[in-house]
């Protein structure tokens, strides 16, 4: 995943293409889920993954870290954790997923060097634009659909991935419900990498048939 500062383009860059960008479940074992999440990354591209569990200590945590970044790591697949930008750095993550309410996110840029930063930023693009001159790697939009890892507090709607494609050289990360049968609208406006949870965990015939049907998806659109 590249990152750069919200600079406005000048001129188009050659498209690289939407990717693929796991985030885990809420809840998991990771020891069990460490055989899943090989099988997931081994199907087929993917970009990153995203550790994200709540309601958990620091020590289990980072057990969960321990246990996952090098199953990631090991296939030159991102690790980013959420919400916390200190263990990240612990940890030996590459970098670190923060929500609006997460934190001081300036100092998180600071504290996280030549680490990752990704910001959730809904659907506003005053929030994306901060989060670009404090030296955001990405900014997430999101929801764009119904969802149910999470209270779906903010909606977002596909032109705001347009217009920051448009605008600007930062990746963006659409997120919120997203799945092989309703992505194509946001792979079209521009977003660079898709976060999915439920399409691939849940998928029917396994987390690695869930990645193969994803990038299938946006490679169709």
């Amino acid at each position: 995943m590249a990152g750069g500062k919200s600079q406005s383009k000048q001129g188009k860059p050659q498209d690289e293409g939407c990717r693929l960008y796991l985030v885990t479940p809420p809840a998991l074992e990771p020891r069990a889920f460490a055989d899943t999440l090989a099988r997931a990354l081994d199907a087929g591209d993917v970009a990153a993954v995203q550790l994200r569990l709540k309601d958990v200590s620091d020590d289990a945590l980072k057990r969960a870290v321990e246990v996952l970044r090098p199953v990631a790591q090991s296939r030159d697949v991102a690790f980013l954790l959420n919400d916390r930008a200190d263990l990240a750095v612990q940890t030996g993550c590459d970098g670190a997923h923060l929500g609006q309410e997460d934190g001081d996110h300036a100092a998180a840029r600071e504290l996280l060097g030549d680490l990752m930063l990704g910001i959730s930023c809904h659907g506003s693009r005053h929030l994306a634009m901060e989060a670009g001159e404090i030296g955001a790697d990405y900014v997430a939009f999101g929801a764009f659909f119904p969802t149910s890892t999470k209270v779906t507090e903010h909606k977002a709607e596909p032109d705001v991935l347009e217009w920051w494609s448009e605008m600007f050289e930062l990746p963006s990360v659409a997120i919120g419900g997203i799945t092989p049968e309703n992505c194509g609208p946001l792979v079209r406006a521009g977003a660079d990498f898709l976060a999915v949870v439920s399409a691939v965990w849940n998928h029917p015939e396994g987390a690695a048939a869930g990645v193969r049907a994803m990038n299938a998806a946006i490679a169709a659109a």
